[in-house]
């Protein structure tokens, strides 16, 4: 695909939506999507995401209108992706583990329109979407649900055929805030490209290959007929549904898709479709390398090319043990909902233990002092972000917006510093955020539930190491005077409680009690305090129901 007709026919299918339709036209019969629910060539792909573009603007949407959807790892989820990118939509992906009431806050406050939600969650879907009177369409996947009409019934009757007059939609995330509630990540659309075309896309956030370059990341292109991707994680995240899904499929790659993660499966289809690029976190590392030795030894991996993995921070010695199985195929890097930072490749980061990389342009970090100062190489400050080209807002919150930035340059709340070449490292976090299993918790939420619970007085959520989430949630309670016990069974009673209400992995592992927490005069609670006294605890192996 080099001619100059195939470039500007790519230049406008960036421009309309319709990358899938270029390739579709070009290996009508190649697989796009393999996923346990079954597989979708790039003609058929294509041809579904027609007809949902016109089941959705039958109903009434229109460009800038908002679908959200619930679903796990499934072909349906790629057709309902396509179709809204080409019908000028806002493709909301919700977090199939969250509670009804957290499912309701996300598809209310991102205005939708339209539902479309699998079977599997038929009760959490239908308690989230009844009360909310503006739905025009609510459609299901797999099965009934009752009130929702079957996505397939309702596809069938639309014709297949390409839309005479496409927009380009874009996703929009949600990221959880320190005050509890997530917020919608609203970013302006970036300028068509024809990069793609060439597979040479296959990287994190909107970053030119110059840049990629300039960080020390090798071409990690893709070529249609021998590369293949492996999506490891749930599409409902940012990582997933841009590396692993709309950047492979740009490049007319198609794409493994899993839906329960397993270390065992991983290896079972990185050997059976011979995988080129994948996308991980670290968790996955560590169960990956808990399999028997044996296990390992006969694992046939030699296809790999480039693994990228981020999400959270990768200890040093989990890495360099997965280069050491893998090669150096693991391409880092630091990045958020909100726009990407740093790359490493594995030879600079074997060169430089436990950096995340190195920024795309020299005035892409800046390390300041809490005076809002720059701080000299070696020494740690709040990481400074310069925000992309296409910058960030969040939805309804232009206060949230505002106070995120600083000029051109947003935090994320972590500390770090630049080394004398300029690569990147993490050394703590300002913000009160708890990353488990690549999953951003944020306390807040979770401490704001817990103090509903009649025998919780005061409490405190925390962080504490884990050798196979990389944190993990705790809760310390100060319960109600005269609590009758504070033991094991209040402090199941407690997790229950939480679970019941919001998604199991926000949830605390264990429930530490004390006779107070230690509150300020000003009623502030010293988090980073707590925090290390309990790092200290978790890592000495003391767990739950300590006073």
């Amino acid at each position: 695909m080099t001619t100059s007709g195939d470039a500007e026919e790519y230049l406008h299918a960036s421009a309309t939506g319709t990358t899938l339709s270029f390739w579709a036209a070009r290996r009508p019969d190649v697989p796009a999507v393999t996923a346990p629910d079954g597989e979708r060539s790039f003609a058929a792909l294509d041809a579904e995401a027609n007809r949902v573009a016109r089941v959705l603007r039958r109903a009434g949407l229109v460009p800038g209108d908002a679908v959200a959807v619930l679903l796990p790892n499934r072909c349906e989820l790629a057709v309902v992706y396509y179709a809204a990118l080409r019908a000028g939509l806002r493709f909301v992906p919700v977090n199939r583990h969250l509670a009804a009431d957290e499912v309701h806050y996300v598809v209310d406050d991102c205005e939708a329109l339209a539902v479309v939600a699998d079977h599997r969650f038929a009760e959490v879907a239908d308690a989230a979407t009844a009360p909310i009177g503006r739905l025009r369409l609510r459609l299901s996947v797999g099965g009934a649900i009752p009130g929702f009409r079957p996505l397939a019934e309702a596809a069938a009757a639309e014709s297949p055929q390409a839309l005479p007059d496409p927009v380009r939609g874009r996703w929009m995330f949600y990221t959880s805030g320190t005050t509890g509630r997530p917020k919608g990540v609203v970013r302006d659309l970036p300028p068509p490209s024809a990069d793609g075309m060439g597979g040479n896309t296959n990287r994190p956030g909107e970053v030119t290959p110059e840049e990629m370059a300039r960080a020390g990341i090798p071409d990690q292109r893709m070529e249609p007929g021998v590369s293949r991707h492996l999506c490891t994680g749930p599409l409902y995240h940012a990582g997933p549904l841009n590396v692993s899904l709309t950047v492979p499929l740009a490049a007319g790659v198609g794409v493994v898709l899993m839906d329960d993660w397993s270390p065992e499966e991983t290896l079972r289809l990185i050997a059976e479709h011979r995988i080129t690029h994948s996308h991980m976190v670290p968790t996955m590392f560590t169960r990956l390398l808990a399999l028997d030795e044996h296990v390992r030894d006969a694992a046939d991996v030699s296809s790999l090319r480039y693994v990228w993995h981020g999400a959270a921070q990768c200890p040093v010695s989990l890495k360099k043990a997965m280069i050491d199985w893998w090669g150096p195929v693991l391409l880092e890097y630091y990045a958020a909902t909100e726009g990407s930072v740093t790359y490493v490749s594995s030879e600079d980061w074997l060169r430089r233990p436990g950096t995340v990389g190195r920024p795309t342009s020299p005035d892409k970090v800046l390390i300041l002092d809490e005076d809002g100062e720059p701080l000299p190489p070696g020494h740690a400050g709040t990481i400074w972000i310069k925000a992309p080209a296409q910058r960030f807002s969040y939805l309804k919150s232009p206060e949230k917006t505002a106070g995120s930035y600083r000029g051109d340059h947003y935090t994320l709340g972590d500390i770090g510093y630049l080394d004398e070449d300029g690569f990147l490292f993490l050394t703590d976090r300002v913000a009160d955020l708890i990353i488990t299993g690549g999953v951003n918790v944020y306390p807040a939420e979770v401490e704001a539930r817990l103090t509903t619970h009649p025998a919780v007085r005061d409490v405190a959520v925390l962080g504490v190491p884990d050798p196979e989430w990389g944190e993990r949630v705790i809760a310390v309670v100060e319960p109600v005077a005269g609590t009758p016990t504070a033991d094991d069974a209040l402090a199941a009673d407690l997790i229950h409680f939480c679970r019941t209400h919001i998604a199991h992995f926000k949830c605390p592992k264990e429930v530490h009690f004390v006779t107070a927490l230690p509150r300020t005069d000003a009623g502030k609670l010293p988090k980073r305090e707590l925090r290390e006294r309990y790092r200290a605890r978790a890592a000495a192996g003391t767990g739950g129901t300590s006073r």
